[in-house]
């Protein structure tokens, strides 16, 4: 069976880890994870990263952070029709209200005339802009419109691991932005998400309520801040909770496999995108496929693809030992939970995306052979 997604941890990368466990370290948030936080953030071009234990929680922090910070000139928050699920919820769960946002039929990033709309008419104070299966957005345009009208951006890179835009990478245009290391994504550490960022406070400010919102993990200088601030003995400072946190911590045994995982993204980044300009060059025109622009580099998480006989084709994928599945999450604005508390809502692209849409596999593990199977049963389909 050719599946959606592969284990990127490997033989080797167990045995190391077996070899490390008889070592007898610590194994819950320690050295390691330091260790981890540099490293991507050298990766990624950025000062700072926080661990944590899924993309999820990550944009739990990211949000609240924003939020506790008082960075905001409301509690308005733009997010694209085409996302996943935790990145609507944190805004509802933290009492923000969400606007959704169209997609646009290039990248299935938003749609900059919808947005543009949005920002002139509710003036909100963030958008949390989410890079659909690697696909690279307008970027330029985004921060520009962003800038005008006074709008924070967040960026979610969980499917888009090492995309760039103009030879900069995805998950540095925006104040801070998160990454998934969960199983079958770029690389894995079992469970686990990054937040990157380029600010000081607000960087301490996520290492305190990734724990509860203590202030022991931060320097000794942020530290002695808040104990002066607050009050605080030398005695009571462990046990003080300077802000409302959670506890999202991951382990350094996650950690620990991800130090090596990080050295393998350059080359499965490369190996993502040849497979998918081999799709782009093998599936029919007839099909809607994703924009490709040679200066941009797509670490492509799936495959993309919209038509009408969708249920057709994808039966005929299932009957090949092909796995599939619709894209992302469809239409937020139709999902129950969303439903329960705003109503339904349609916007005219998303609803192509969301009732046309699947994606099929794409990682580092493909064969030509296994791209070029694919591609013949999805064109014997029209």
């Amino acid at each position: 069976m050719i599946t959606l997604v592969k284990d990127t941890i490997d033989n080797n990368d167990i045995d190391n880890l077996i070899d490390w466990l008889k070592t007898y370290p610590r194994l819950t948030k320690g050295k390691v994870t330091l260790e981890l936080e540099s490293k991507f953030s050298n990766w990624l071009g950025r000062k700072y990263s926080v661990f944590c234990n899924s993309g999820s929680s990550a944009n739990l922090l990211m949000l609240s952070a924003l939020q506790q910070g008082d960075y905001l000139k409301n509690n308005k928050v733009v997010v694209p029709s085409v996302a996943w699920a935790t990145d609507l919820a944190p805004v509802m769960q933290l009492g923000m209200t969400p606007i959704l946002c169209d997609c646009n039929m290039d990248d299935l990033s938003v749609d900059l005339e919808h947005l543009e709309k949005i920002f002139k008419q509710e003036s909100p104070s963030t958008l949390l802009l989410v890079s659909v299966l690697g696909l690279v957005p307008d970027m330029k345009k985004i921060v520009e419109l962003c800038e005008k009208y006074n709008v924070i951006l967040l960026e979610d890179t969980c499917e888009s691991m090492g995309s760039e835009y103009r030879n900069k990478k995805l998950g540095t245009f925006g104040k801070m932005s998160t990454f998934s290391t969960f199983f079958g994504h770029h690389i894995s550490t079992i469970e686990g998400g990054f937040i990157s960022t380029d600010d000081l406070a607000l960087y301490e400010l996520l290492v305190s309520i990734r724990s509860h919102g203590w202030a022991r993990d931060l320097s000794v200088e942020a530290q002695s801040k808040l104990q002066k601030e607050w009050d605080v003995t030398d005695f009571d400072s462990l046990y003080t909770f300077y802000y409302e946190g959670f506890n999202v911590r991951s382990t350094d045994l996650q950690a620990y496999i991800g130090l090596t995982q990080i050295d393998k993204l350059e080359d499965w980044g490369k190996k993502r995108e040849a497979n998918f300009i081999l799709y782009q060059n093998l599936i029919d025109n007839d099909y809607w496929k994703p924009k490709y622009t040679l200066n941009n580099f797509i670490s492509n998480f799936a495959y993309p693809i919209i038509h009408p006989n969708r249920n057709e084709i994808v039966k005929e994928l299932q009957e090949n030992d092909i796995e599939t599945r619709p894209m992302v999450c469809g239409s937020m604005g139709t999902q129950p939970f969303y439903v329960k508390k705003y109503g339904r809502l349609e916007l005219p692209n998303v609803t192509s995306v969301d009732s046309y849409g699947f994606y099929v596999p794409n990682h580092p593990h493909m064969s030509k052979h296994d791209i070029n199977h694919i591609s013949y049963i999805i064109n014997k389909g029209i």
